[in-house]
């Protein structure tokens, strides 16, 4: 994963100091608007991509932990270097005793990734005690009306936390450096001419857990020249029925690797169901893994259209 190698600097090694904002700054946070007077010391990110939004900008000495990971993935030797002298809080979602007593001043998450509707930590229930939220902008879709998923959604939470924390020109350029690696990779690729027809299988057998329009394998799967065949579905994550699947006929099947269900096991369980034996992936045995941590918003997902670019059109 050469992008996010390179953009880290190696995740264990000591990140740089945040030079405190000269005056306050305010961001959009779904449909809210955040101001923070100084930038955060004592931020807890949720989940393993998030949280590597956060030291992919060098911010682990402004973070006081983090959340909601182990409950479900395995950390890879990258992540495992890059926390070690951070404590997991919580390995699933934080209750908001344990939000308030890391002292924190920051939680990043979002509707899903931390955080639920109607449930015990929002934005709302943390704000009487002072603690601010940024939610990711994938997430906003399930308390507003918003764009279909796009790669900008991703910049824009990398850029919103460079305002937050006072390191902007450190994320214009991060953006900007992943911007440009996909225009070089994109100057080598020759695609088809039509784009691929792609079915993201997160999990379940009976029903298949899948992202639909506002997911971000539907903005992997557009930047790497293909189309989500679900990217009629008003969601992000959501389950449905195989019925349509069958249908629609996917050319190749995006697995999402994690959980105690592995990729392979996943693969088995359709390349040997005789109801899928005619899809034009199954016929052809086309598929492609990406870690959870490639499959939502995150440094990762620039390596993650690589690969899925390498493997729609390799043929």
């Amino acid at each position: 994963m050469k992008t996010f190698k390179t953009a880290v600097i190696g995740l264990g090694l000591s990140c740089l100091a945040i030079t405190a904002a000269a005056e306050p700054v305010t961001v959009t946070s779904c449909n809210r608007q955040v101001t923070f007077d100084a930038p955060p010391v004592r931020a807890v990110s949720n989940d393993v991509n998030l949280t590597e939004m956060m030291l992919v900008l060098g911010l682990r000495d402004n973070m006081a932990g983090y959340t909601g990971v182990s409950g479900w993935k395995t950390l890879d030797e990258n992540m495992r270097s890059g926390i070690e002298e951070l404590p997991e809080l919580s390995a699933k979602y934080p209750s908001k005793e344990v939000i308030l007593g890391a002292d924190a001043d920051l939680y990043f998450a979002g509707w899903n990734y931390g955080l639920k509707v109607g449930g015990e930590v929002t934005p709302d229930t943390l704000a009487p005690f002072g603690v601010k939220v940024y939610e990711l902008t994938e997430s906003c879709i399930h308390i507003m009306e918003k764009d279909q998923i796009s790669m900008d959604d991703m910049y824009v939470d990398l850029l919103n936390l460079g305002t937050i924390f006072g390191v902007r020109d450190r994320a214009e350029t991060l953006v900007a450096g992943y911007k440009q690696e996909l225009e070089t990779f994109y100057a080598s690729l020759e695609t088809g001419d039509r784009p691929l027809r792609a079915f993201v299988y997160d999990s379940g057998e009976e029903k298949p857990f899948t992202a639909g329009r506002y997911g971000m394998p539907t903005a992997l799967i557009e930047a790497a020249g293909g189309i989500n065949i679900m990217d009629d579905i008003e969601k992000s994550w959501t389950l449905i029925g195989w019925e349509p699947v069958v249908e629609r006929n996917p050319q190749v099947i995006v697995i999402v690797n994690y959980g105690d269900v592995t990729a392979e096991e996943k693969r088995a369980f359709m390349m040997s169901n005789p109801a899928f034996a005619d899809m034009d992936a199954v016929k052809n045995d086309r598929f492609v893994v990406l870690e959870y941590v490639e499959a939502t918003p995150g440094p990762r997902n620039i390596s993650a259209i690589q690969k899925l670019a390498s493997a729609f059109w390799a043929e």
